[in-house]
């Protein structure tokens, strides 16, 4: 099953980090009683937004230098396996930046519930984004891909 044809309604990445962003927003500001603030929160969250981006930068380097595509969009124009590099020690480190950036936007808010929104974007992306890319890369590269699946998380 192709990426769009999946029974859930399929979005872009980007577009996936950014209605996370709005949903941890408006529950933060109707779930006012949930919010603390704390002792370095803000440089907490500056540390992992850092760590985040750092993550992306290092994957899409490694993508670029493998001469592939880093566009998740179209997992079947991947044209080289990436095992090397972050992807030694997880298959989707942008996603993991990802994730990153929303842990950093829920430190910074300081809202408890805004937290319940990251098991619901790790369960989405597993479902329908890494699905997908994962059909088409073990349609793609067969035996070599599910060896690297089974010596990598998918995650961290």
């Amino acid at each position: 099953m192709a990426i769009g044809q999946s029974r859930l309604l399929w979005l872009p990445p980007p577009a996936v980090v950014a209605l996370a962003v709005l949903l941890m927003w408006l529950t933060a500001q109707q779930a006012a009683v949930w919010t603390l603030h704390f002792y370095g929160q803000q440089l907490i969250s500056v540390l992992l937004l850092l760590v985040g981006l750092g993550l992306m930068v290092l994957a899409a380097g490694a993508l670029y230098r493998a001469n592939t595509t880093v566009l998740p969009f179209n997992p079947g124009k991947t044209c080289r396996l990436v095992t090397g590099g972050i992807f030694r020690y997880s298959r989707n480190p942008i996603y993991l930046g990802d994730l990153l950036l929303l842990l950093a936007w829920a430190v910074w808010l300081g809202n408890a519930l805004s937290l319940l929104w990251l098991p619901l974007f790790i369960g989405y992306m597993n479902r329908v984004q890494i699905g997908a890319e994962e059909r088409a890369l073990t349609a793609r590269f067969g035996a070599e891909y599910l060896d690297y699946c089974s010596r990598v998380r998918r995650w961290l």
